[in-house]
């Protein structure tokens, strides 16, 4: 069995936005190929362009319509990958040492070359997180990119995890959780960062910010709604014409 650290220099970890994910799945496109073309061995596919293809993903996006108490329903897009946790049940639970957390910024980690394909971390994580690899017989996870985070052949604004460098909608930050200071701190204190699943124990490092009730926006669209009106009342030229020739039909 692995022991976990006391404590970490570091904790690097993600915030993820679900106000603002629009569930677009460019995240899971650009970790599959970063992941497949750079750190350990690719993710796998087996019979993709077949009728029951399946793969192997480090990061998945599931979409939920949420109805709250009052108001009317919500989409919520909800991405999912290892959260790095403090108490990580699928460190301890490792028969070989494969799976590690780091001691210098607390990124769960799997040494492939010790993984076995037991299994076991991933029926101990609560969250999904963990996949096997069918092709390599090993398990995968995110790395939150540690072969970009700290790769100085990179420009300084690449050196952050694959999805957040490409989330077209900012959904998704990337920091240091010890840090008070630090922008993934600032944005879980000021938008109340969650864990999830906290009562389970296993303390995760990244955080989810909650989405906002619809209405707590709808005054801003009442603000804006005199600049949005029609600038003419009736079509006018060639398209008023065709307005009132389409009514004799």
């Amino acid at each position: 069995m692995t022991s976990l650290p006391e404590q970490t220099d570091r904790k690097l970890g993600l915030v993820i936005d679900l106000d603002t994910c629009v569930g677009c799945h460019a995240c899971v496109i650009s970790c599959k190929g970063w992941n497949t073309e750079n750190y350990g061995a690719p993710l796998s596919d087996q019979d993709p362009y077949g009728a029951d293809p399946v793969g192997t993903f480090l990061n998945r996006v599931h979409s939920y319509e949420v109805q709250p108490d009052q108001g009317p329903a919500q989409l919520v897009h909800f991405p999912k990958s290892c959260l790095h946790c403090d108490d990580a049940p699928c460190v301890t639970v490792c028969p070989t040492g494969a799976s590690y957390k780091r001691v210098e910024d607390g990124i769960v980690l799997v040494n492939e070359d010790n993984c076995i394909g037991c299994g076991l971390c991933a029926w101990s994580c609560p969250y999904g997180a963990r996949e096997m690899d069918a092709a390599e017989g090993v398990m995968k996870k995110c790395t939150l990119c540690v072969d970009r985070i700290y790769n100085e052949n990179l420009p300084e604004e690449d050196r952050e995890p694959s999805c957040v460098r490409t989330c077209p909608a900012g959904a998704r930050h990337f920091g240091d959780f010890s840090d008070p200071e630090s922008n993934v701190s600032k944005l879980s204190a000021e938008r109340g960062g969650m864990d999830l699943m906290p009562e389970l124990g296993t303390k995760p490092v990244n955080k989810y910010l909650p989405p906002r009730p619809k209405d707590s926006w709808q005054g801003e669209v009442d603000v804006l709604a005199p600049w949005l009106e029609p600038v003419a009342q009736e079509p006018q030229g060639f398209f008023g014409w065709l307005d009132k020739a389409l009514e004799k039909f």
